[in-house]
Protein backbone atom coordinates (compact mmCIF):
# COMPACT_ATOMS: atom_id res chain seq x y z
CA UNK A 1 0.00 0.00 0.00
CA UNK A 2 1.83 2.69 -1.80
CA UNK A 3 5.00 1.53 0.05
CA UNK A 4 3.69 1.80 3.39
CA UNK A 5 4.23 -1.46 5.90
CA UNK A 6 1.94 -3.84 7.38
CA UNK A 7 1.69 -4.45 10.75
CA UNK A 8 2.95 -7.84 10.63
CA UNK A 9 5.93 -6.91 7.73
CA UNK A 10 6.52 -4.04 10.74
CA UNK A 11 6.54 -6.13 13.77
CA UNK A 12 9.19 -8.54 11.70
CA UNK A 13 11.53 -5.73 10.57
CA UNK A 14 11.43 -4.04 14.39
CA UNK A 15 10.71 -6.96 16.52
CA UNK A 16 8.11 -5.65 17.95
CA UNK A 17 5.27 -8.37 18.95
CA UNK A 18 2.02 -7.39 16.64
CA UNK A 19 0.51 -7.41 20.30
CA UNK A 20 2.68 -4.73 21.65
CA UNK A 21 2.50 -2.28 18.26
CA UNK A 22 -1.44 -2.45 19.19
CA UNK A 23 -1.19 -1.51 22.53
CA UNK A 24 1.73 1.16 21.71
CA UNK A 25 -0.99 2.76 19.15
CA UNK A 26 -3.75 2.59 21.99
CA UNK A 27 -1.28 4.41 24.47
CA UNK A 28 -0.14 7.26 21.86
CA UNK A 29 3.71 6.00 22.14
CA UNK A 30 4.08 4.62 18.71
CA UNK A 31 1.18 5.77 16.40
CA UNK A 32 1.25 3.63 12.52
CA UNK A 33 1.65 6.16 9.46
CA UNK A 34 -2.00 5.66 8.68
CA UNK A 35 -5.19 3.48 9.75
CA UNK A 36 -7.50 1.78 6.56
CA UNK A 37 -11.04 3.60 7.47
CA UNK A 38 -12.75 0.46 5.43
CA UNK A 39 -11.12 -2.46 7.12
CA UNK A 40 -9.16 -0.82 10.19
CA UNK A 41 -5.80 -2.14 9.03
CA UNK A 42 -2.45 -0.81 10.95
CA UNK A 43 -0.03 0.63 8.34
CA UNK A 44 3.46 2.00 8.94
CA UNK A 45 6.25 4.19 7.09
CA UNK A 46 9.98 2.74 7.18
CA UNK A 47 10.75 5.66 7.99
CA UNK A 48 9.26 5.05 11.70
CA UNK A 49 11.60 1.66 12.21
CA UNK A 50 13.93 3.80 13.66
CA UNK A 51 11.65 4.86 16.46
CA UNK A 52 10.36 1.81 17.09
CA UNK A 53 13.59 0.23 18.22
CA UNK A 54 14.53 3.34 19.63
CA UNK A 55 11.26 2.65 21.69
CA UNK A 56 12.08 -1.17 22.49
CA UNK A 57 15.61 -0.29 23.29
CA UNK A 58 14.60 2.00 25.92
CA UNK A 59 11.42 -0.11 27.35
CA UNK A 60 14.27 -3.23 27.36
CA UNK A 61 15.72 -0.86 29.94
CA UNK A 62 12.57 -0.51 32.33
CA UNK A 63 12.05 3.22 30.91
CA UNK A 64 8.21 4.37 31.90
CA UNK A 65 6.42 4.31 28.61
CA UNK A 66 5.69 8.19 29.78
CA UNK A 67 9.25 8.97 29.68
CA UNK A 68 9.94 7.10 26.02
CA UNK A 69 6.90 9.21 24.89
CA UNK A 70 8.49 12.24 25.57
CA UNK A 71 11.50 11.23 24.36
CA UNK A 72 10.43 10.38 20.87
CA UNK A 73 8.00 12.91 20.89
CA UNK A 74 9.72 16.16 22.21
CA UNK A 75 11.70 18.29 19.35
CA UNK A 76 14.27 19.72 22.18
CA UNK A 77 17.66 17.96 22.32
CA UNK A 78 18.39 19.11 25.75
CA UNK A 79 15.40 17.72 26.91
CA UNK A 80 15.74 14.35 25.19
CA UNK A 81 19.42 14.13 26.65
CA UNK A 82 18.03 15.33 30.29
CA UNK A 83 15.11 12.65 30.44
CA UNK A 84 18.08 9.76 29.07
CA UNK A 85 20.32 10.72 31.56
CA UNK A 86 18.30 10.71 34.61
CA UNK A 87 17.00 7.24 33.60
CA UNK A 88 20.62 5.95 33.24
CA UNK A 89 20.84 7.57 37.05
CA UNK A 90 18.27 5.20 38.05
CA UNK A 91 19.68 2.38 36.43
CA UNK A 92 23.11 2.90 37.80
CA UNK A 93 21.43 3.15 41.52
CA UNK A 94 19.77 -0.18 40.68
CA UNK A 95 22.56 -1.64 39.48
CA UNK A 96 24.34 -0.51 42.75
CA UNK A 97 21.48 -1.90 44.92
CA UNK A 98 21.38 -5.07 43.19
CA UNK A 99 25.31 -5.58 43.80
CA UNK A 100 25.12 -4.44 47.37
CA UNK A 101 22.33 -7.57 47.90
CA UNK A 102 24.79 -10.02 45.87
CA UNK A 103 27.72 -8.98 48.15
CA UNK A 104 25.75 -9.27 51.25
CA UNK A 105 23.95 -13.43 49.97
CA UNK A 106 27.30 -14.28 49.27
CA UNK A 107 28.46 -13.46 52.92
CA UNK A 108 25.16 -15.02 54.36
CA UNK A 109 25.34 -18.03 52.11
CA UNK A 110 29.03 -19.04 52.95
CA UNK A 111 28.36 -22.42 54.33
CA UNK A 112 31.91 -20.97 57.02
CA UNK A 113 30.59 -17.55 58.02
CA UNK A 114 33.41 -15.00 58.97
CA UNK A 115 33.56 -14.59 62.39
CA UNK A 116 33.82 -11.15 64.14
CA UNK A 117 36.29 -9.76 66.43
CA UNK A 118 34.44 -8.39 69.41
CA UNK A 119 35.73 -6.34 72.39
CA UNK A 120 34.43 -4.86 75.34
CA UNK A 121 35.62 -1.10 75.90
CA UNK A 122 34.97 1.54 77.93
CA UNK A 123 34.57 4.49 75.78
CA UNK A 124 35.94 7.88 77.21
CA UNK A 125 33.56 10.97 77.48
CA UNK A 126 33.85 13.31 74.28
CA UNK A 127 33.03 16.31 73.29
CA UNK A 128 31.49 16.49 69.48
CA UNK A 129 30.28 19.33 67.35
CA UNK A 130 26.52 17.33 66.11
CA UNK A 131 23.51 17.55 64.44
CA UNK A 132 20.64 15.04 65.71
CA UNK A 133 17.03 15.14 64.33
CA UNK A 134 14.30 12.20 64.06
CA UNK A 135 14.64 11.03 60.50
CA UNK A 136 13.07 7.73 58.30
CA UNK A 137 15.42 4.45 58.01
CA UNK A 138 14.69 5.24 54.39
CA UNK A 139 16.34 8.86 54.36
CA UNK A 140 19.05 7.86 56.59
CA UNK A 141 22.12 7.92 53.57
CA UNK A 142 20.55 11.35 52.26
CA UNK A 143 20.05 12.47 55.61
CA UNK A 144 24.07 11.51 57.11
CA UNK A 145 25.70 12.91 53.65
CA UNK A 146 23.67 16.37 54.06
CA UNK A 147 24.24 17.22 57.90
CA UNK A 148 27.92 15.94 57.82
CA UNK A 149 28.08 18.24 54.91
CA UNK A 150 27.02 21.29 57.26
CA UNK A 151 29.36 19.83 60.13
CA UNK A 152 32.53 19.76 57.83
CA UNK A 153 31.45 23.29 56.41
CA UNK A 154 31.26 25.29 59.77
CA UNK A 155 33.85 22.91 61.84
CA UNK A 156 37.44 23.23 60.82
CA UNK A 157 39.58 21.22 63.69
CA UNK A 158 38.83 17.85 65.07
CA UNK A 159 39.89 15.60 67.96
CA UNK A 160 39.28 12.27 65.54
CA UNK A 161 37.04 10.48 63.27
CA UNK A 162 33.44 11.06 62.34
CA UNK A 163 30.44 8.99 63.40
CA UNK A 164 27.08 8.27 64.51
CA UNK A 165 24.28 7.52 66.77
CA UNK A 166 21.49 5.38 65.95
CA UNK A 167 18.03 4.92 67.72
CA UNK A 168 17.28 1.48 68.17
CA UNK A 169 13.63 3.08 66.44
CA UNK A 170 15.14 3.42 63.66
CA UNK A 171 15.76 -0.11 62.83
CA UNK A 172 12.42 -1.22 64.90
CA UNK A 173 9.88 1.20 63.87
CA UNK A 174 11.53 2.68 60.75
CA UNK A 175 11.82 6.13 62.47
CA UNK A 176 14.02 7.28 65.15
CA UNK A 177 17.03 9.73 65.97
CA UNK A 178 19.81 9.98 64.45
CA UNK A 179 23.03 11.61 65.23
CA UNK A 180 26.05 12.68 63.10
CA UNK A 181 29.32 14.41 64.68
CA UNK A 182 32.32 15.24 64.90
CA UNK A 183 34.91 15.26 68.04
CA UNK A 184 36.21 18.85 68.08
CA UNK A 185 37.67 20.65 71.22
CA UNK A 186 35.72 23.84 70.30
CA UNK A 187 31.62 23.21 68.77
CA UNK A 188 30.04 26.30 66.69
CA UNK A 189 26.31 26.67 67.26
CA UNK A 190 25.51 27.12 63.42
CA UNK A 191 22.28 26.34 61.80
CA UNK A 192 21.43 22.63 63.14
CA UNK A 193 24.88 22.38 65.01
CA UNK A 194 25.12 21.59 68.18
CA UNK A 195 27.83 21.02 71.18
CA UNK A 196 26.90 17.39 72.65
CA UNK A 197 29.45 15.92 75.29
CA UNK A 198 28.85 11.59 74.68
CA UNK A 199 29.78 10.15 78.12
CA UNK A 200 31.32 7.37 78.91
CA UNK A 201 29.72 4.36 78.49
CA UNK A 202 30.93 0.47 78.44
CA UNK A 203 30.19 -0.61 74.71
CA UNK A 204 30.44 -4.12 72.86
CA UNK A 205 32.58 -2.99 69.73
CA UNK A 206 33.52 -4.70 66.24
CA UNK A 207 34.76 -3.65 62.89
CA UNK A 208 33.21 -3.79 59.56
CA UNK A 209 35.82 -3.78 56.54
CA UNK A 210 34.76 -2.57 53.38
CA UNK A 211 32.21 -0.93 51.73
CA UNK A 212 28.28 -0.91 53.62
CA UNK A 213 27.00 -3.30 51.61
CA UNK A 214 26.85 -5.77 53.87
CA UNK A 215 27.16 -4.32 57.19
CA UNK A 216 23.70 -5.56 58.36
CA UNK A 217 25.24 -9.00 58.00
CA UNK A 218 28.24 -7.48 60.66
CA UNK A 219 25.37 -5.96 62.49
CA UNK A 220 23.89 -9.62 63.01
CA UNK A 221 26.94 -11.36 64.22
CA UNK A 222 27.34 -8.65 66.82
CA UNK A 223 23.76 -8.71 67.88
CA UNK A 224 24.09 -12.45 68.25
CA UNK A 225 27.29 -11.74 70.43
CA UNK A 226 25.70 -9.47 72.40
CA UNK A 227 22.71 -12.07 73.39
CA UNK A 228 24.81 -15.26 73.81
CA UNK A 229 27.09 -13.73 76.32
CA UNK A 230 24.48 -12.89 78.53
CA UNK A 231 24.32 -8.65 77.53
CA UNK A 232 21.92 -6.51 77.27
CA UNK A 233 22.02 -3.35 75.07
CA UNK A 234 22.00 0.17 76.71
CA UNK A 235 21.10 2.82 74.24
CA UNK A 236 21.60 3.86 70.70
CA UNK A 237 24.30 1.89 68.47
CA UNK A 238 27.57 4.17 67.85
CA UNK A 239 29.29 3.84 64.59
CA UNK A 240 32.69 5.78 63.96
CA UNK A 241 34.48 5.81 60.60
CA UNK A 242 37.64 5.49 61.12
CA UNK A 243 38.61 4.82 57.77
CA UNK A 244 35.29 6.10 55.29
CA UNK A 245 34.14 8.00 52.15
CA UNK A 246 35.44 11.23 53.53
CA UNK A 247 39.01 9.67 53.39
CA UNK A 248 38.86 7.38 50.00
CA UNK A 249 36.82 6.78 47.27
CA UNK A 250 38.23 2.82 47.76
CA UNK A 251 35.92 1.31 49.57
CA UNK A 252 37.40 -1.70 50.07
CA UNK A 253 39.83 0.49 52.93
CA UNK A 254 36.97 1.73 54.81
CA UNK A 255 36.90 0.31 58.22
CA UNK A 256 33.78 1.40 60.08
CA UNK A 257 33.58 0.57 64.15
CA UNK A 258 30.30 -0.50 65.06
CA UNK A 259 29.37 -0.17 68.89
CA UNK A 260 26.66 -1.54 70.84
CA UNK A 261 26.31 0.46 74.32
CA UNK A 262 25.79 -3.02 76.74
CA UNK A 263 25.32 -4.17 80.41
CA UNK A 264 25.53 -7.55 81.87
CA UNK A 265 22.18 -8.62 82.28
CA UNK A 266 21.08 -10.13 84.99
CA UNK A 267 17.50 -12.80 86.07
CA UNK A 268 15.88 -12.89 88.73
CA UNK A 269 13.97 -15.77 89.79
CA UNK A 270 11.06 -15.80 92.23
Amino acid sequence: MNGLLTIGEFSRITHLSVKTLRRYHESGLLEPATVDDFSGYRYYDTHQVATAQIISRFRSMQMPEREVRAIVTTPDPDARARLITEHLGRLERQLDDTRSAVTALRRLLDPTPPTIEVQRILDEQCSVAAISEVVDASDVLDWYSEAMAEIDAAVSETTGPPGGLYDNELFTEGRGVMTVYVPTSVSPSVGRIRSMTLQPIELAVTVHYGPHDDIDVTYGALGVYVETNGLAIAGPVREVYVVGPRDTANSTLWRTEIGWPVFTATSTST
